[in-house]
């Protein structure tokens, strides 16, 4: 006689419902997607950072229309910063040059350092100059180069590793609790044992059940 097939329950009355499986999967979608935005966002401004058409020498004197919270830096051309350069803003307001920090950007011919970052407090029309005790290129750019690009992709990056590790626990975590549940439910239903019922013996002729005997 062959052993009869186990039990099965509905799989729509197991807890957690099989919707988490879904929402994990949306929230690693939604994250990675957000990562792949912030890498190409990143990227995208990197590669314009610095208008290297419009270059000024020494003493020229270049004019831009700026926004308080404009965040500009004057470049300069395969040459680091140092005393020796010196550049001048004038315009409405207090504007003034601060330190850009170290940063590169790059070019297929040359490299770029920040050597100002420009603090304005007004919307209007300003004057840049700079000079240096040898020939020198300048261009206005954003203050972000190569230095923004890696944060961004570094926050890319983790991103989508969050997005996927919170996707697995929440898999693995509502994979077992609904095994957990089957489990209860089964013994819950059918027995913990999961064996057939034991049937009463033959009933003697006279009517009267008489107590099984027990081996030894």
């Amino acid at each position: 006689m062959q052993p009869s097939a186990p039990p099965q329950i509905p799989a729509n009355e197991l807890r957690p419902g099989r919707h988490w499986y879904a929402t994990a999967a949306a929230i690693a979608f939604v994250l990675i997607g957000l990562g792949v935005f912030v890498g190409v966002y990143r990227f995208t401004n990197v590669i314009d950072a610095v208008d290297t058409n419009h270059q000024f020498a020494n003493g020229d004197t270049v004019v831009l229309r700026l926004e308080p919270e404009s965040e500009k830096a004057i470049w300069i051309k395969d040459r680091g910063p140092s005393a020796a350069q010196e550049c001048s803003i004038t315009g409405p307001g207090d504007p003034g040059l601060t330190d850009a920090g170290i940063d590169v950007f790059l070019t297929r011919d040359a490299s770029w350092n920040p050597l100002y970052a420009i603090d304005v407090s007004r919307a209007g029309d300003y004057e840049v100059t700079c000079s240096s005790q040898g020939a020198s290129r300048y261009a206005i750019g954003d203050s972000g180069g190569m230095v923004g690009l890696v944060g961004g992709l570094i926050l890319a990056v983790a991103l989508a590793v969050l997005g996927i590790g919170i996707c697995a626990v929440i898999v693995l975590v509502t994979a077992v609790r609904r095994r957990g549940h089957r489990k209860r439910l089964l013994a819950e239903r059918h027995g913990s044992g999961g064996g057939h019922p034991v049937h009463p013996g033959p009933v003697p002729a006279d009517g009267e059940r008489r107590p099984a005997l027990r081996k030894g």
